[in-house]
């Protein structure tokens, strides 16, 4: 395969008019143009918000859009139909599908049960602020428009360790007194003392029949679906020997290295290097520590770009790392909030695209440009300027060695050297956050010995010859990404 590239076709905006798995499925042949080999699918199942939610406030995994259930048949994003269309058009057109996937919690419970609870403090999980106490919840759920078509599991109290509730002011998180344990599971991350708790009714992964569950509705899914990986949500919550079970058990029983990638949000890349120890290696992760440096270098004009790189995934687990800009978690209204600036985007897409460690993710605004609003704020996220360009950049010319050249705080320079059965392939990609025009030397090899060289965005129309040992000095634009690439290369723009 060419150098992967996935391609996040969606965001937390996107209209909730049934649109979406109809809109992918006619952006396919665009996608395969720009080089995308995976695409990311939002959540497919229903939504405790019916046809208006997002996917991760998960109701029922069994219902892709088919039982009318929370006030519609289909999600938020289309129906079952409808999804497996997509699917099918973009495996026509070479594009691998990765399908979120939530095993963290579950929302929209159908029934209340009376169960024994304690109340955790919010700030630190492991402390209890009050006695055991009987209270009434919503835990149990029987999906009664599905009448037990796939599954007739119903999930009850000793399904889940822990739930949330909203007394008055007081925002209370019960530790659910079940038979699999008095205290929460043991999970990496020690923030808020024990973070296995996030939201809505917590999955007992201690139980097995909930396991069980879970691992039956994988099979199930990847049979019907015929998707090609996942995405997991929130695995700094879940603990490590169950994504591991849970991974091995599905790519058994399909005979496939399905791809994985997991989201543990944590701007430690030691931390993410521990999960991938403790999980084995199991799953990619996305590389937040990089995300970290992206924002601080967007909004911070004393950000040294030579350490771009550093502590992060990239440069401990490259081959475990997912890098991306934004994400649905980042994008602004988002708990998560911390867009990168504009002007530096095409910095980070460059420096996530044009590398040779790590699989980057480009997300769904920065490739079409998305408008939405708050009730109080609108917003516009642009395209990103020349991201279709840098994403045929690395289908046709980002290969070979890597020659870096971090020269000073605001220019860093790298080469890629080309190989021999990709016609002119190579290249050489200089960031700049300066206000000043710059230059550096750059070494591209041999075999691009004597070659002229021109700027593949279309906004220098230097013509840059190399010496006989393949190097030249290149400029670099103000305050942009300048990439260089051999004169005969043009053919791909």
């Amino acid at each position: 395969m060419n150098n992967p590239t996935i391609f996040q076709f969606f965001h937390w905006n996107y209209p909730a008019d049934g649109s979406l798995w109809n809109h992918v499925a006619e952006e396919a042949c665009q996608l395969e143009k720009c080089g995308i080999t995976h695409v990311w699918l939002p959540p497919a199942y229903k939504d405790a918000d019916g046809k208006k939610g997002v996917g991760y406030a998960v109701y029922d995994l069994w219902d892709l859009g088919e039982f009318n259930q929370k006030g519609s048949v289909r999600t938020k994003y289309g129906t079952r139909e409808e999804y497996l269309r997509a699917i099918e058009i973009l495996h026509q057109h070479n594009i691998q599908v990765l399908a979120d996937v939530v095993l963290n919690h579950k929302q929209g419970a159908d029934e209340k049960e009376m169960i024994r609870v304690q109340k955790a403090n919010p700030e630190n999980r492991n402390e209890f602020i009050a006695e055991p106490e009987e209270v009434e919840l919503y835990t149990r759920y029987t999906f009664p428009n599905r009448q037990n078509k796939y599954s007739d599991f119903k999930w009850n109290w000793q399904s889940f360790s822990g739930i949330d509730d909203q007394l008055g002011d007081e925002y209370v998180i019960y530790k659910i007194l079940n038979d699999y344990g008095e205290r929460w599971d043991e999970v990496i991350d020690e923030e808020l003392g024990n973070f296995a708790y996030l939201m809505g009714a917590d999955i007992e992964l201690r139980n097995p029949h909930v396991r069980d569950e879970l691992k039956k509705w994988g099979k199930w899914f990847t049979e019907l679906t015929k998707v090609d990986g996942f995405r997991l949500d929130a695995v700094k919550h879940m603990p490590p020997g169950f994504i591991k079970e849970w991974i091995d058990y599905v790519r058994g029983e399909m005979k496939r290295d399905l791809f994985c990638m997991a989201e543990y949000w944590s701007p430690s890349a030691e931390t993410l290097q521990t999960y991938i120890d403790k999980s084995e290696g199991r799953t990619q992760l996305l590389d937040v520590p990089l995300h970290n440096h992206f924002y601080e270098a967007g909004k911070t004009k004393s950000f040294d770009l030579r350490n771009l790189f550093k502590d992060t995934l990239i440069e401990r687990r490259p081959e475990l790392a997912i890098s991306f800009v934004d994400n649905h978690d980042t994008q602004p209204f988002q708990t998560l909030e911390s867009p990168i600036a504009s002007w530096f985007k095409p910095h980070a897409y460059a420096a996530s695209l044009l590398r040779l460690q790590g699989i980057p993710c480009v997300f769904y605004p920065d490739f079409y440009g998305v408008s939405y609003s708050s009730k109080k704020h609108a917003v516009k996220l642009e395209r990103v300027w020349k991201l279709r360009k840098m994403l045929k950049a690395r289908w046709h010319l980002a290969y070979g060695e890597q020659k870096d050249a971090f020269v000073d705080k605001q220019l860093i320079g790298w080469t890629r050297t080309g190989l021999e059965e990709k016609p002119f392939s190579g290249l050489a990609v200089l960031l700049n956050t300066s206000n000043k025009k710059k230059r550096i030397e750059l070494d591209l090899g041999p075999s691009h010995a004597g070659k002229k060289f021109i700027e593949l965005t279309g906004n220098l129309k230097d013509v840059i010859e190399t010496n006989n040992n393949g190097r030249a000095s290149f400029s670099a634009r103000p305050k942009k990404v300048t990439i260089w690439m051999r004169e005969e290369a043009k053919q791909w723009f």
